[in-house]
């Protein structure tokens, strides 16, 4: 209990015992005096953050896992009575998440700032908010608080890594010539003009020939020859597995600095999966190929094939929310979208899985004229006691393409080093055989 409360609840004994003891004045003032102060100390409480606020604004809200997130916290006391504590909660559900803190002596229109670094370690999105705030009178009697909505979030992207070079989708055509073949999709390559009719989408309609000849023309286009890539994300919940892991402590220094401190991956398969994932989606589309995304987690999600840096970030953020609790297998996903997929486009498999039932489904996909790549997660170094050999014999028999990550490796190396070591120079011949 502290002195405040103590001085409180003796003024109003020896007040109450001597009044009904001995019934003096002295002992009535005694007693008036403790109402009166609990009075005045409750008045205080409440009218000290009436008219308080708090605001906080965000450099960015994108970021990806292992940056250090910045937020400004400003606190302001609009009201006349001086604010000797105030108490600032960040509630947000981001894990370490920094803000909270306590200030003191807040005078009468008084603003104060401070500036909150979180270094960001797991993916997905956060609410900035809400934020309380604490306060009281100057013997500690009472506490109020007042809460402040969340208007904001923060969406946390998967760790991507550097990839220097990985083996390309070779063209549909020999010298990436465009294909005598309209296309329905607006595509690089423009074939042409006819007049309007019923259905078109306005933004294939050319205005300047539209213009010259008083009616409405749109614009034909030709198949993009350049191979698309999909990748396929194994994200069922049996693949799944992670080793014991510890939450890394934060650098107060380098937070203090804004230097990003160095972060490793959990040891799970399926942030490794993601962030490959992520890594090679960025790496595709920097090189101006049209890349989507099939992955069945929660729900089943594929997006469509495009080359653009919105896509890019339809991808992350898709990777971002993504949870391992798929029911559908690998195989069963490729299976179900193989038929969907344009002749000649690279299947990039990322999976931890050893089972043989993937052997059927790449081989549905060389059948339908698909060039399968696979980036199998090395599972017995993520503790799934499966021998992968058998799996990898058989891929290397049907000449597909194998990149090995193991558990703690350098992501940045293994994924470029894959491109020039020398099965990756039998994958680009292979590649570049025409079917």
């Amino acid at each position: 209990m502290n002195p405040g409360r103590i001085l409180t609840v003796l003024l109003l004994a020896v007040g109450l015992i001597g009044s009904l003891v001995n019934g003096g004045v002295i002992y009535s003032r005694i007693l008036y005096m403790g109402l009166l102060l609990i009075s005045f100390t409750w008045l205080w409480a409440q009218v000290s953050i009436l008219w308080m606020r708090v605001e906080r604004q965000a450099r960015s809200l994108r970021a990806s896992v292992g940056d250090i997130f910045e937020e400004r916290y400003e606190v302001i006391n609009n009201g006349r009575l001086l604010s000797l504590w105030v108490e600032i909660s960040n509630e947000t559900n981001m894990p370490g998440a920094a803000g909270s803190r306590v200030l003191t002596m807040l005078t009468s229109r008084q603003k104060r700032s401070y500036v909150a670094r979180t270094w960001l370690a797991h993916r997905g999105g956060f609410t900035l908010g809400p934020t309380i705030l604490k306060s009281g009178d100057p013997f500690g009697l009472f506490q109020v608080r007042k809460q402040f909505d969340a208007h904001e979030s923060l969406i946390v992207l998967p760790m991507m890594f550097e990839i220097s070079t990985f083996p390309s989708p070779p063209g549909l055509l020999p010298g990436g010539r465009a294909i005598q073949r309209k296309s329905l999709d607006v595509t690089p390559h423009a074939a042409g003009v006819r007049e309007y009719t019923s259905g078109d989408t306005l933004k294939r309609i050319h205005w300047p020939t539209t213009a010259r000849l008083g009616k409405l023309m749109v614009k034909e286009f030709e198949q993009d020859p350049q191979a698309e890539v999909w990748l396929f994300l194994d994200a069922e919940r049996r693949a799944q597995a992670q080793l014991p892991y510890e939450a890394p402590e934060t650098q107060v220094d380098a937070l203090f600095f804004g230097k990003r401190p160095k972060f490793d991956l959990p040891p799970s398969t399926l942030e490794y999966s993601i962030s490959i994932t992520a890594s090679l989606a960025h790496y595709f589309i920097s090189q101006k190929r049209a890349v989507g995304l099939v992955t069945a987690g929660r729900a089943y999600t594929v997006i469509l094939a495009e080359r653009s840096v919105r896509q890019e970030s339809k991808i992350l953020e898709t990777l971002a929310f993504l949870e391992g609790d798929g029911r559908l297998s690998l195989a069963a996903v490729i299976t179900a979208q193989a038929q969907q997929l344009p002749l000649g486009s690279s299947v990039i498999l990322v999976t931890p899985s050893a089972s043989n039932t993937l052997l059927i489904a790449i081989d549905d996909l060389q059948r339908r004229n698909l060039r399968p790549i696979a980036v199998l997660l090395n599972g017995e170094t993520f503790g799934i006691h499966k021998d992968p050999r058998p799996l990898i014999r058989s891929l290397s028999e049907r000449s597909i393409p194998i990149c090995q990550i193991d558990c703690g490796a350098d992501l940045t190396k293994a994924l470029s080093m894959f491109a020039s070591n020398d099965s990756s120079k039998d994958l680009l011949s292979w590649l570049k055989t025409p079917s």
